[in-house]
C-alpha cells in the first residue's frame, strides 16, 4: 500500500485555518512562529483572525497555506509517527504548494520557503497590473480541447491566453490578458464546453505574462540552499519526480509561467503504485480533485486535531 502526500495550493485558504492545530500542538506552533520570524511580520494573527480580505492577499496566502502544511506534517511525525523518507513514495503539490512539498521533503528549509513564497506572491502581483489579467475555469473539457481555445482566444486578440491548470476530471483553468480569457470564454460555450467562468483571481497566474516573477524568482533561487528530497517530488512543470537540486531550482522557475500539470502528476503516482494520498494543510480541495483522476485510491485531509485519528485508522 504505497502513499503520497500532496499540499494545496491558493484558493483553499479560510480564516482560522491551521490555529486548532497550534493550540493543540507545540509542534505547529514552532512552526507558525518560525514563518513569522522569517517574514519579520505576525502572519499566523492574520491566518488565524483575518482580516479575509489580508490572507488571500497572494502574499500572505502563499506563505500562510505552506505554514498550515508543515505544521501539519511535524504533527504527524510528533503525534503519528510519520517518517516520510519511510513512509512516502511521493510527495507533490499544487502550484506554491510544490514549495509545501519540497519543504517537507527537506529540500527547502520552512524559512527559506517562507520568504520564497512571500517574494513569489509580491512579484507574481507585481508582473501584471490590477485588471489587466484573468482567468478562467473551463469545466467539462479535455486538456486539447482546452488549449486549442485558448490558442483560439489568443489569436482572436493578440493577446496572451495559455493553459494554466489541468485539474484533471474535465477541469481546466486558462490564464492570460483580461480580454484573450474573455474571448476564451465565448469561444468555449460556441464549442459546447459544459461551463465556462472567471475566476476570482488578482492576477493571471502560470501564463507568459507571469515572465517578470520568473525572473525575480530565477534570482532569489541562485542564493537559496536547496538540498535533495528525502523523498520524490513530483514536479507541476513536468509530472514526473526530481531529485536534483540543479532541476528543482530551474523547475521552480518555469513553474511560474507554465501548466501546473496536476491530473498528471496524480496519475503518475497512482501508476507508480500509489493507492493513498494524504493532503495536509488547509481545505480538501486536491482530496476532491483526486476522486476525478484516480477513482481507485483514496484520499484524506490532515489540517485540524480531530483528523488524527482518521489518519491513524487510514494508514
Amino acid at each position: 500500500m504505497a502513499k503520497a502526500f500532496v499540499f494545496p495550493g491558493q484558493g483553499s485558504q479560510a480564516v482560522g485555518m491551521g490555529k486548532a492545530l497550534g493550540e493543540a500542538f507545540p509542534q505547529a506552533r514552532a512552526v507558525y512562529e518560525e514563518v513569522d520570524a522569517a517574514l519579520g511580520a505576525p502572519l499566523s494573527k492574520i491566518m488565524f483572525e483575518g482580516p479575509e480580505a489580508e490572507l488571500t492577499l497572494t502574499a500572505n496566502a502563499q506563505p500562510a497555506l505552506m505554514a498550515v502544511s508543515l505544521a501539519a506534517i511535524r504533527v504527524l511525525e510528533a503525534e503519528a509517527g510519520l517518517d516520510l523518507s519511510r513512509d512516502a513514495a511521493f510527495v507533490a503539490g499544487h502550484s506554491l504548494g510544490e514549495y509545501s512539498a519540497l519543504a517537507a521533503a527537506g529540500a527547502l528549509s520552512i524559512a527559506d520557503t517562507a520568504r520564497l513564497l512571500r517574494l513569489r506572491g509580491q512579484a507574481m502581483q507585481a508582473a501584471v497590473p490590477v485588471g489587466a489579467g484573468a482567468m478562467a475555469a473551463l469545466i467539462g473539457v479535455e486538456l486539447d480541447a482546452a488549449r486549442a481555445i485558448a490558442e483560439a482566444a489568443a489569436e482572436a486578440e493578440g493577446a496572451v491566453c495559455q493553459v494554466a491548470n489541468d485539474n484533471g476530471g474535465g477541469q481546466i483553468v486558462v490564464s492570460g490578458a483580461k480580454a484573450a480569457v474573455e474571448k476564451a470564454i465565448l469561444i468555449a460555450k460556441e464549442r459546447g464546453v459544459k461551463r465556462a467562468v472567471p475566476l476570482p483571481v488578482s492576477a493571471p497566474f502560470h501564463c507568459a505574462l507571469m515572465q517578470g516573477a520568473a525572473d525575480a524568482m530565477r534570482e532569489a533561487l541562485a542564493t537559496t540552499t536547496i538540498l535533495a528530497p528525502k523523498v520524490p517530488v513530483v514536479a507541476n512543470v513536468t509530472a514526473s519526480p526530481i531529485a536534483s537540486p540543479e532541476d528543482i531550482r530551474r523547475l521552480l522557475v518555469e513553474q511560474v509561467t507554465g501548466t501546473v500539470r496536476w491530473r498528471e502528476c496524480v496519475a503518475h503516482m497512482a501508476g507508480a503504485g500509489v493507492d493513498k494520498f494524504v493532503e495536509c494543510g488547509a481545505g480538501k480541495v486536491l482530496t476532491g480533485l483526486l476522486k476525478r483522476i484516480a477513482s481507485e485510491a483514496k484520499g484524506i485531509n490532515v489540517g485540524a486535531p480531530e483528523d488524527l485519528d482518521a489518519y491513524r485508522a487510514f494508514v
